[in-house]
């Protein structure tokens, strides 16, 4: 993403008072998703686990003897989060990783007392601190589930998440499931694959094109498990507006099918559940040789949104 694309602290106005409902600025996005994944031809369970989740932090004014122009009868601020998690360790381990990871996660979130519902510089900062300590969390969370159970050692999962405010977007990578923006018609890749082949790429060593059928593409250099001590979390920020969609995958989809049908399946019209039914049957046409998992979000932002 260019610059220009990353987030810019803004001032955020106080809600309008005396009216039946305050709108705030997160609360009038719409959001159409769409999720679906599939265990594939080759492999023999699902190893990979998704999440769509909405959080609303919500205030309906009972009782006052307040004027009512001071005070909002109603307000509410609406953020969106996705997770597609790619669970390795062979077996059941990986499985039981991916799943691990992402409802610690969601335990983690929902034992938050005071969730960040807006942002600017200073709790931007916050949020990816809280990030990097989850992190660490649910790595935790696998040790424990490695020391009671011996066959499930060495088991880990990539992570990453796409979670919009408004029209802000944060992306949270572990590994090489993706992150993709489609805006205009043109796909943008948000995630860097952690694997030995792109730190060819980006050491000069190899072109990207290489990279797509190297055969340490799929040697991961970051991932989240219960031996590491060190978790290489990337964390990126975006701007939204109105038409864009966020596409979050496992390499199921990335490993079967290229980009520039990636792009032809995005551009086409409908509902974003028809979309991720038809990108999960070009990796299964493809072969399938993984499992494969999509998730996307399609937005509508308003024109007073995207102007603030």
């Amino acid at each position: 993403m260019s610059e220009q694309s990353l987030v810019d602290t803004a001032e955020f106005p106080l809600p309008r008072f005396g009216q039946h409902e305050a709108q705030t600025i997160s609360s009038l996005v719409e959001v159409d998703f769409g999720g679906l994944s599939d265990q594939g031809h080759v492999r023999a369970n699902n190893e990979d686990t998704f999440l769509i989740a909405r959080f609303d932090r919500t205030m309906h004014a009972l009782k006052t003897n307040l004027p009512t122009d001071t005070y909002p009868v109603c307000s509410t601020e609406t953020s969106y989060g996705m997770v597609v998690a790619d669970g390795m360790g062979g077996h059941a381990a990986g499985e039981v990783a991916s799943r691990t990871a992402v409802t610690a996660l969601l335990e983690l979130v929902l034992q938050t007392p005071d969730w960040i519902m807006r942002l600017d510089d200073a709790s931007s900062d916050r949020v990816v601190h809280r990030l990097q300590e989850r992190v660490h969390q649910i790595q935790g969370a696998l040790s424990e589930k490695t020391r009671a159970d011996a066959s499930l050692a060495g088991m880990g999962t990539t992570l990453t998440l796409a979670a919009s405010l408004g029209p802000d977007l944060l992306v949270a990578h572990v590994g090489d499931s993706r992150a993709y923006l489609m805006r205009d018609g043109r796909l943008q890749r948000l995630t860097r694959d952690q694997t030995l082949a792109q730190g060819m790429v980006d050491a000069g060593i190899i072109t990207a094109e290489k990279a797509a059928t190297h055969n340490l593409r799929h040697v991961l250099t970051g991932v989240l498990s219960a031996n590491e001590k060190t978790v290489p979390l990337e964390v990126a920020w975006f701007k939204l507006v109105d038409g864009d969609q966020i596409l979050v995958c496992s390499d199921g989809l990335t490993e079967m099918v290229t980009e520039a049908t990636v792009t032809e399946a995005l551009n086409q019209p409908g509902p974003a559940t028809d979309i991720c039914q038809t990108l999960v049957d070009l990796a299964l046409k493809a072969g399938g040789k993984d499992n494969v998992t999509v998730v996307l979000a399609r937005y509508r932002i308003p024109e007073i949104v995207g102007s603030v």
